[in-house]
């Protein structure tokens, strides 16, 4: 009886789960990036914009996937 070799779980990048978020179809979410310090100099309409998160672009989000193995949730 030949035994049976288990594969090996993938780890899941941890600073990628933290930062974002897989939407029910399947799109990564992510926030803006610039809304943390030095927002002095930055107009108003500059930090309104960036209060919305927004999609990770499909090129990215090939490279992303591999870093999320099982999702985030």
């Amino acid at each position: 009886m030949a035994k049976k070799v288990k594969k090996m779980k993938l780890k899941t990048k941890k600073a990628a789960t933290k930062r974002l978020r897989m939407t029910k179809s399947g799109l990564l979410k992510k926030r803006n990036a610039g809304r943390q310090h030095i927002l002095g100099k930055k107009t108003r309409k500059h930090k309104r914009q960036l209060r919305h998160s927004g999609y990770v672009s499909a090129t990215d989000a090939k490279r992303i996937r591999k870093v999320l193995p099982y999702g985030t949730n």
